[in-house]
């Protein structure tokens, strides 16, 4: 699927195509999006900041 959300992808980029995602980011506790804080690196390093598992984080995503 080309669409797809993975976590090499870079977060800004994720956001820019698919604008629903930060509602569930958000949700997630992965990246403050909301407080306007810029945001660098991909997917999977603010996954694994926010101590979660990648496969979680994408499954919710690509839903």
């Amino acid at each position: 699927m080309k669409d797809r959300i993975t976590a090499d992808m870079y977060v800004e980029d994720i956001v820019e195509k698919h604008p629903d995602s930060v509602a569930i980011l958000t949700r997630m506790g992965v990246i403050c999006i909301q407080c306007g804080a810029p945001i660098w690196g991909t997917l999977g390093e603010a996954v694994e900041a926010a101590g979660l598992e990648v496969e979680d984080v994408l499954g919710e995503l690509n839903r």
